[in-house]
């Protein structure tokens, strides 16, 4: 992962004009959707997870609610059905959830394969270990 750092530059000559392009290093991984629950990374106003539920696996339940952050839910890979509010939604590959603050949730993995997710929280939910965060906290 690189987190910061110096600035890097380009320099080029179209057209007989000089020009300079500066780009700043950002924060970037690459996600290995290992088994269960894993923060990748966030800053002060959002955080991303990767998530992986084996066959029949679930996670969350009757009392699963972030109480200070929304929960957008992409579905990299597999099957399942989530649970949002008393509500059951399909999931399959593609699929993208929003699961607002608040609303208790759970996710089921119902396919064959691993049901691999990748989850955004505005504002952060997690400490990087994966604890949940109390509400209002960063």
């Amino acid at each position: 992962m690189v987190l910061g750092g110096p600035r890097v530059g380009v320099s080029y000559k179209p057209a007989g004009k000089r020009c300079k392009v500066e780009f700043d290093e950002m924060k970037r991984k690459t996600l290995r959707f290992g088994e269960g629950f894993r923060v990748a990374f966030g800053n002060r106003r959002a955080q991303a997870a990767e998530m992986v539920l084996a066959q029949d696996d679930t996670e969350g339940g009757a009392d699963n609610r972030h109480r200070g952050s929304d929960q957008w839910l992409y579905v990299a890979a597999g099957e399942g059905i989530a649970t949002v509010g008393g509500k059951r939604h399909r999931l399959s590959t593609g699929t993208l959830l929003l699961i607002e603050r608040g609303e208790r949730h759970q996710i089921r993995n119902t396919g064959r394969a691993r049901l691999r997710t990748l989850n955004l929280y505005l504002p952060p939910a997690y400490t990087k270990r994966g604890d949940p965060l109390p509400r209002g906290r960063k």
